[in-house]
Order: structure tokens, then sequence, then C-alpha cells
């Protein structure tokens, strides 16, 4: 099934997606994407279903044939005080704030949103794999939050970040009850199994 360009009627529709919610360590990345109507990319899908070299050739391609886009942070100590939902919105609603052009319409990834201004929105479980400038979004994101991990990894390397990205993984969660945690693991989170006890 090809992936659909548009939702709404309007012609400055604007896809968001994120990246880095279900992690231990790190941000939460949302990216935000206006597509023009003649945009056409084979390779693009869910950023999940796509390989680590096809995302970064199509970080290039969404960057220079997009009407415009923008990706946001929101870090550690945000998530621990506004949880990762809100703080995966908040991601949402900044990479949209600079894009620059105001959308006319948002579509988001997944089920849950909260208004940004007055723009009308929808939400779409799964948009990620049905509509092209959410898919986009979910590239962008999950490309620039990539690069911050494996950035952070130089400086933590025993938790093995540029390969795990900071999620949950039985390495990961070996270095957290070997080496405890650092300032980018979200404390809010369980970081390891309950037996387990961690001092912050």
């Amino acid at each position: 099934m090809s992936l659909k360009i548009q939702f709404s009627k309007f012609d400055l529709e604007c896809g968001t997606d994120e990246a880095g919610r279900g992690c231990l360590a790190g941000p939460v990345t949302a990216a935000a994407v206006i597509l023009p109507h003649t945009f056409k990319n084979h390779l693009l899908n869910d950023s999940k279903q796509v390989s680590k070299a096809n995302r970064t050739l199509l970080k290039s391609v969404i960057q220079s044939e997009a009407t415009c886009y923008a990706v946001k942070h929101v870090y550690e100590s945000e998530i621990d005080k506004v949880n990762i939902l809100n703080a995966s919105i908040k991601a949402m609603h900044l990479s949209i704030s600079h894009l620059e052009m105001e959308p006319q319409y948002i579509i988001v990834d997944g089920n849950k949103f909260k208004p940004y201004k007055n723009i009308p929105y929808n939400t779409i479980i799964k948009g990620d794999s049905k509509y092209l400038s959410i898919a986009a979004a979910s590239v962008l994101a999950k490309t620039y939050r990539d690069l911050y991990m494996e950035k952070i990894h130089d400086e933590f390397p025993m938790y093995n970040w540029k390969k795990n990205k900071g999620y949950p993984t039985k390495e990961h969660r070996a270095a957290i009850k070997k080496y405890g945690i650092t300032k980018y693991h979200r404390k809010s989170f369980r970081l390891l199994p309950e037996q387990y006890q961690l001092e912050f």
C-alpha cells in the first residue's frame, strides 16, 4: 500500500511524530514536516520500517524537498517533571512552532495530542505508515535523536548508546546495574526491575 500525501484539503498540512518515547535515557524528539503535493519517494515509510542507511538518505531528501520542517528535543529533566506523554506532545508543539510557515492543518501519529493554537488537527493511529508527512517527520525525529545519542555515547560509553540509543535493552540495564545512572537517564522511569534499588 502506497502512502497518501494529504489528509485534509489544506495546502499547508503538517505531519508530526516523535522518537524515543520508550527510552530510559536521552530526550524525546519530535519533528514537524510540511511536504509539497508533488513530493514522492518510494523509500519513505514509518522510520521503524526503514533501514539506517535509507533513513540517512531520506533525511537529506526530506530536508531539501520539504516545504519546511523543524526538529526539537525535550530533555530528561522536563520528561521527569511533566511525564513522557506531555513531553512528547510538547516536543511536537515546539517543532510545529519552529516551522517557517504556520500550518493550516496538523496530522499527528498516534491517538494523543493537545490543541496547538487554533489550528485544526487529527490524530491517526499508525499514521507514519499511512501519510507521507508523518512518515517524513518520523524519519527526521529518529535520525536527529539517534545522532544525539551517538554524541553523548562518547561521554558515557559503558551504556553503549551508539547502539541501543537509550532503549531498555538487556545490555543497557546491565550497565545501569553496574555503573548506576547518569544525568541523561530518566529518573521517573523504571530503569531496572523492581528487585534492584537505585540511588539517584
